[in-house]
């Protein structure tokens, strides 16, 4: 029985924080995953040996979509038919969130990911410093 507080559209929003997580998260994910790959079959041509190393962003990328994919079954949980709206906002809101900050730290770590494979191939002494900053970017996702 939908009441002022419970509306018969609420639920809706809640779909919408479960989709928004999903996708751009996965968004981010596919675009670091791309980004740093390209660098990575660049630098590949150049030192060959080093394969693992320069693989190692897009793997870091690739969690990303996870991250989305938890957030979304944590949020398709919480829907039911009589949802506060209040309920409702606060789940698109944590969506929004977490997809948003998927797709920036997707951003920075297919940026990062491609200058730092790009780097080692050059100065095999720069995978540490490679490896801090995909920390730090990876965080963002999180």
């Amino acid at each position: 029985m939908p009441s002022d507080m419970c509306p018969v559209y609420a639920p809706l929003f809640s779909a919408l924080g479960c989709v928004a997580a999903i996708v751009f998260s996965s968004f981010g994910a596919a675009y670091g995953t791309s980004k740093s790959s390209i660098g990575a079959f660049s630098a590949g041509v150049l030192r060959p040996d080093l394969g693992i190393y320069m693989l190692l962003p897009c793997v870091f990328s690739g969690i990303l979509a996870i991250y989305g994919l938890v957030a979304s079954v944590l949020i398709a949980n919480h829907i039911r038919v009589e949802l506060s709206l209040y309920t409702a906002l606060v789940n698109l809101g944590s969506g929004l969130t977490v997809g948003l900050c998927g797709l920036a730290a997707g951003f920075a770590l297919g940026i990062a990911g491609d200058a730092g494979v790009r780097s080692i191939a050059q100065q095999p002494r720069m995978f540490i410093s490679m490896m801090l900053i995909l920390i730090f970017a990876e965080v963002l996702g999180k």
